[in-house]
């Protein structure tokens, strides 16, 4: 297993570990808007990432990490894919009661209440690995690679009781803010949203 530059071939990949990591289709039972939700979610994240961190066996890609940390360029952001977010968003906004808007406000009330007590450096905004593979431990060995990056800094994430949120609780993250929620798209769902931060 190495670290290498996320190759443009594999964006597809990474979409659908977000949909099968994150359980979007109990949330949206249309295969068509599930896919342009994923791609949504993706675009969101990797624009806003300073730090693009791909875990590869040969050629075959197995997990990625995407960080926001402070004071960091953003090199990923484009008009296309600003677009598409906005576009995304006024559908949202027009056909699903805002989408994932209690979602979105449910982390910004926990984040308010973390940065009382710590100030944050950087975000971790995605984590995702393959869950066809049979390599083990890719999750762990993107999140090494961040804290040899970023030794000594605050970092938080969000996620949700439908994520397999215990892998942070195992590696020493530890949970800050929870919030019930639910989330209202093609059907609704009780959640749990989730903030967990560590010093790396």
């Amino acid at each position: 297993m190495e670290i290498k530059e996320l190759q443009k071939k594999d964006f597809r990949k990474v979409i659908q570990y977000a949909i099968e990591g994150m359980h979007f289709e109990e949330y949206l039972k249309n295969r068509f808007i599930l896919n342009a939700y994923g791609r949504y979610f993706w675009y969101l994240e990797y624009t806003n990432a300073t730090q693009v961190i791909a875990a590869y066996e040969d050629d075959e890609l197995l997990g990625v990490l995407i960080a926001d940390i402070k004071g960091e360029r953003k090199p990923y952001k484009s008009f296309g894919k600003g677009l598409y977010i906005k576009i995304v968003d006024m559908i949202q906004n027009l056909f699903f009661g805002g989408g994932a808007v209690p979602y979105n406000e449910a982390n910004r009330r926990m984040f308010d209440r973390y940065a009382e007590q710590y100030v944050p450096d950087g975000e971790i905004r995605f984590l995702a690995s393959d869950p066809k593979t049979k390599a083990k431990g890719t999750g762990t060995f993107l999140l090494n690679e961040l804290v040899q990056r970023e030794a000594g800094k605050e970092i938080y994430l969000f996620t949700d009781t439908n994520c397999t949120y215990q892998f942070y609780e195992h590696r020493g993250f530890e949970r800050v803010g929870e919030e019930e929620i639910v989330l209202a798209l093609s059907g609704e769902v009780d959640l749990k949203c989730l903030l967990y931060r560590r010093r790396l």
